[in-house]
């Protein structure tokens, strides 16, 4: 990912990030033919690469290497290096973690018009995403980024339905060691549905709450990966889960509270999701009004 690490890390530094605490950014490579260049932390202050050479196919592994790393008492993971964040992420996910039994959940979104596994059917590429962001302002405000995507396959309901997965999972370190991090199970390249499995799990555990962050999301950059180049795969990761675990894949369910503030550039999604939400399907849903103004 030489391509697309740069902009992720980008977006997870100091100079993005709004008033953020201070934060530690892990980056585990995992076996990239080319080593990832330690200059690209050099913007992160509390940075530390790692590297898995030989290393799987699946990024479970390394997720799992990255957690065990972690000094913080609070640790998020995104599975995929291509995921852009917007600037609230860090600052809201530490400010909504009540206990050390809270799950913060962010939603994730797919960089384009529609999500990139249809896109790349129809000539979405690396070249016409370079396009695509180079066309809005993104290092200064992150928030334009809502403005070129749209919600990912796994976050269509939008913020107020059933999440597939989260791809900016915030847990407090005692909660992943119970949950047991990222099932190692899933092997094959990119890791099929490991990330829907740790949701879900981590959603199961008793005595949690859920805490979806509004407003703030993650964005994925096109890069031929397992699950948006197109190929059809679906078939063969649900199958995959149900054979590890022994059930076929839900969303879960869990009733989640709202941390954040609305931008306007991400307006049009939450009306979206307004439009989405199906009431005789989801639990009830709580509005976190510790954070004020609702919109910013």
């Amino acid at each position: 990912m030489g391509r697309e690490l740069p902009r992720t890390l980008a977006t997870l530094s100091p100079d993005y990030q709004r008033d953020a605490p201070d934060y530690e950014v892990i980056v585990v490579d995992n076996g990239s033919p080319t080593p990832v260049p330690n200059y690209l932390l050099d913007p992160l202050p509390n940075a530390k690469l790692i590297r898995l050479d030989p290393a799987p196919g699946s990024p479970a592994r390394a997720c799992n290497v990255g957690i065990e790393a972690a000094s913080a008492d609070t640790v998020g993971v995104f599975i995929d290096g291509a995921r852009m964040a917007s600037p609230g992420v860090v600052a809201n996910a530490h400010a909504a973690m009540r206990t050390e039994r809270t799950i913060v959940s962010t939603l994730a979104f797919h960089l384009g018009s529609e999500p990139q596994m249809q896109s790349a059917k129809r000539g979405y590429d690396q070249q016409v995403e370079d396009r695509l962001l180079a066309s809005i302002d993104w290092h200064r405000d992150g928030y334009e980024l809502f403005t070129v995507s749209v919600f990912a396959g796994s976050s269509h309901r939008g913020w107020f339905g059933p999440m597939g997965e989260s791809n900016g999972l915030f847990l407090s370190a005692a909660l992943w060691q119970e949950v047991g991090g990222f099932d190692e199970s899933f092997d094959r390249p990119g890791g099929g549905l490991v990330n829907h499995d740790l949701y879900r799990r981590t959603c199961e555990l008793p005595y949690t709450d859920l805490t979806v962050l509004l407003g703030e999301g993650t964005f994925h950059q096109y890069h031929g990966g397992a699950s948006t180049s197109g190929r059809d795969l679906h078939d063969e990761l649900w199958a995959e889960y149900e054979s590890i675990r022994g059930r076929p894949f839900v969303p879960p369910t869990k009733a989640a509270s709202y941390y954040g503030s609305v931008a306007p550039q991400s307006l049009p999604h939450l009306l979206r999701s307004a439009e989405l939400a199906q009431p005789r399907d989801l639990p009830p849903l709580v509005l976190d009004t510790r954070s004020a103004p609702l919109f910013s």
